[in-house]
Protein backbone atom coordinates (compact mmCIF):
# COMPACT_ATOMS: atom_id res chain seq x y z
CA UNK A 1 0.00 0.00 0.00
CA UNK A 2 1.33 3.44 -0.89
CA UNK A 3 1.73 5.91 1.93
CA UNK A 4 -0.25 8.86 0.60
CA UNK A 5 1.73 11.38 2.66
CA UNK A 6 4.85 10.59 0.61
CA UNK A 7 2.95 10.78 -2.66
CA UNK A 8 1.49 14.18 -1.80
CA UNK A 9 4.91 15.55 -0.84
CA UNK A 10 6.44 14.35 -4.09
CA UNK A 11 8.43 11.47 -2.57
CA UNK A 12 8.21 7.90 -3.75
CA UNK A 13 8.36 5.28 -1.04
CA UNK A 14 11.29 2.89 -1.16
CA UNK A 15 9.05 -0.17 -1.26
CA UNK A 16 7.20 -1.89 -4.07
CA UNK A 17 3.79 -0.39 -4.72
CA UNK A 18 2.46 -3.84 -5.56
CA UNK A 19 3.47 -7.22 -4.18
CA UNK A 20 5.24 -9.45 -6.66
CA UNK A 21 7.79 -12.15 -5.95
CA UNK A 22 10.03 -14.30 -8.15
CA UNK A 23 9.38 -17.73 -6.57
CA UNK A 24 12.22 -19.42 -8.44
CA UNK A 25 14.76 -16.80 -7.35
CA UNK A 26 13.52 -16.81 -3.76
CA UNK A 27 13.63 -20.61 -3.49
CA UNK A 28 17.15 -20.74 -4.93
CA UNK A 29 18.40 -18.03 -2.60
CA UNK A 30 16.72 -19.58 0.46
CA UNK A 31 19.00 -22.57 -0.01
CA UNK A 32 22.07 -20.41 -0.57
CA UNK A 33 21.57 -18.11 2.43
CA UNK A 34 21.36 -21.14 4.72
CA UNK A 35 25.18 -21.06 4.88
CA UNK A 36 24.94 -17.93 7.05
CA UNK A 37 23.40 -19.89 9.95
CA UNK A 38 25.49 -19.29 13.06
CA UNK A 39 27.51 -16.43 11.58
CA UNK A 40 25.81 -13.88 13.80
CA UNK A 41 27.78 -15.22 16.79
CA UNK A 42 31.01 -14.41 14.95
CA UNK A 43 29.82 -10.88 14.29
CA UNK A 44 28.53 -10.59 17.85
CA UNK A 45 32.09 -11.31 19.00
CA UNK A 46 33.45 -8.62 16.69
CA UNK A 47 30.74 -6.13 17.69
CA UNK A 48 31.93 -6.02 21.30
CA UNK A 49 34.88 -3.60 21.74
CA UNK A 50 36.46 -5.63 24.51
CA UNK A 51 36.29 -8.92 22.62
CA UNK A 52 37.56 -7.23 19.49
CA UNK A 53 40.60 -5.97 21.43
CA UNK A 54 41.17 -9.48 22.73
CA UNK A 55 40.88 -11.00 19.25
CA UNK A 56 43.31 -8.42 17.90
CA UNK A 57 45.79 -9.06 20.71
CA UNK A 58 45.50 -12.82 20.19
CA UNK A 59 46.14 -12.28 16.48
CA UNK A 60 49.54 -10.93 17.52
CA UNK A 61 50.50 -13.60 20.05
CA UNK A 62 49.38 -16.15 22.59
CA UNK A 63 48.38 -14.66 25.95
CA UNK A 64 47.56 -16.03 29.36
CA UNK A 65 44.25 -15.07 30.98
CA UNK A 66 46.02 -12.70 33.40
CA UNK A 67 47.72 -10.88 30.50
CA UNK A 68 44.36 -10.49 28.76
CA UNK A 69 42.81 -9.11 31.97
CA UNK A 70 45.65 -6.61 32.32
CA UNK A 71 45.41 -5.66 28.65
CA UNK A 72 41.69 -4.89 28.75
CA UNK A 73 41.77 -3.43 32.28
CA UNK A 74 39.43 -5.97 33.82
CA UNK A 75 39.37 -8.71 36.40
CA UNK A 76 40.66 -12.17 35.55
CA UNK A 77 37.08 -13.42 35.84
CA UNK A 78 35.80 -10.92 33.24
CA UNK A 79 38.68 -11.71 30.88
CA UNK A 80 38.02 -15.41 31.35
CA UNK A 81 34.34 -14.86 30.50
CA UNK A 82 35.23 -13.14 27.21
CA UNK A 83 37.82 -15.78 26.35
CA UNK A 84 35.36 -18.58 27.09
CA UNK A 85 32.84 -16.93 24.75
CA UNK A 86 35.47 -16.74 22.00
CA UNK A 87 36.42 -20.36 22.61
CA UNK A 88 32.79 -21.54 22.60
CA UNK A 89 32.09 -19.98 19.22
CA UNK A 90 35.28 -21.41 17.75
CA UNK A 91 37.46 -18.31 17.48
CA UNK A 92 39.94 -19.11 20.24
CA UNK A 93 41.61 -22.15 21.72
CA UNK A 94 43.51 -22.67 24.94
CA UNK A 95 46.22 -24.78 26.43
CA UNK A 96 47.17 -25.26 30.05
CA UNK A 97 50.78 -25.14 31.17
CA UNK A 98 50.96 -26.00 34.85
CA UNK A 99 48.66 -23.52 36.58
CA UNK A 100 48.60 -21.04 33.70
CA UNK A 101 46.07 -21.05 30.83
CA UNK A 102 47.18 -19.60 27.50
CA UNK A 103 44.81 -18.54 24.73
CA UNK A 104 45.43 -18.10 21.03
CA UNK A 105 43.30 -17.77 17.94
CA UNK A 106 42.03 -21.09 16.64
CA UNK A 107 42.63 -20.19 13.01
CA UNK A 108 45.21 -17.85 11.49
CA UNK A 109 42.57 -16.76 8.94
CA UNK A 110 40.78 -14.83 11.70
CA UNK A 111 43.97 -12.82 12.29
CA UNK A 112 44.26 -12.18 8.56
CA UNK A 113 40.64 -11.00 8.44
CA UNK A 114 41.21 -8.57 11.33
CA UNK A 115 44.39 -7.24 9.70
CA UNK A 116 42.57 -6.77 6.39
CA UNK A 117 39.75 -4.83 8.06
CA UNK A 118 42.24 -2.62 9.93
CA UNK A 119 44.18 -1.88 6.73
CA UNK A 120 40.94 -1.10 4.92
CA UNK A 121 39.77 1.25 7.67
CA UNK A 122 43.14 3.02 7.83
CA UNK A 123 43.17 3.40 4.05
CA UNK A 124 39.68 4.82 4.03
CA UNK A 125 40.52 7.43 6.67
CA UNK A 126 43.57 8.90 4.94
Amino acid sequence: MVNRRFVREGFTPDVCEIFCSDAEKVNRLKQEVAVTEGMSLFFKALADDTRLKIIYALSKEELCVCDVANLIGSTVQAASHHLRFLRNIGLAKYRKEGKIVFYSLKDRKIAELIETIIRQLKGGME
